[in-house]
């Protein structure tokens, strides 16, 4: 298993320089449907539910102040398996054609945020934890009844 900057490292080599915002949400659904068809993460880094969606702190901390990120040093691609660069292969094809605000808005309806916001209003910050069985057990859902129309 690789660390989130590995996965970052990737998806930047991948899909080219993109928002941090978006970066963060491919990270997010890279990691969620990995759950799901690997049954196994891709990093150990904790995904919080922030007011613009998840984010993956460790991230956060490295891209803070940049709007767009070109390259990611901080990662090593090829640390990942040849599965989880497919997993991720896979997700970029599908979300990457979304801005960042509507993967972020996406994000918003679906239960693994919401969860962990609880009952936070959406412009108050939040360090809350998205777990990994939450996303497990959505995205599993969705895959179980076939409505996966983005991925």
């Amino acid at each position: 298993m690789g660390s989130a900057h590995d996965v970052a490292a990737y998806i930047v080599a991948q899909a080219g320089p993109l928002s941090a915002m978006k970066l963060q949400k491919l990270c997010y659904y890279s990691q969620a449907w990995s759950l799901v068809w690997d049954q196994q993460p891709l990093f150990d880094d904790r995904i919080e539910a922030w007011a613009n969606g998840p984010v993956v702190r460790s991230l956060y901390n490295q891209h803070r102040g940049q709007y767009t990120v070109h390259e990611w040093p901080a990662g090593d691609a090829a640390t990942l398996t040849a599965d989880e660069q497919a997993t991720i292969d896979a997700v970029i094809a599908s979300y990457n054609k979304l801005t960042a605000q509507q993967l972020s808005d996406l994000t918003h309806s679906e239960a693994p945020w919401l969860a962990a916001r609880g009952g936070t209003p959406l412009n108050v910050r939040s360090e809350a934890e998205i777990t990994r069985e939450s996303m497990r057990d959505f995205y599993g859902s969705l895959a179980s009844r076939g409505d996966t129309q983005n991925v």
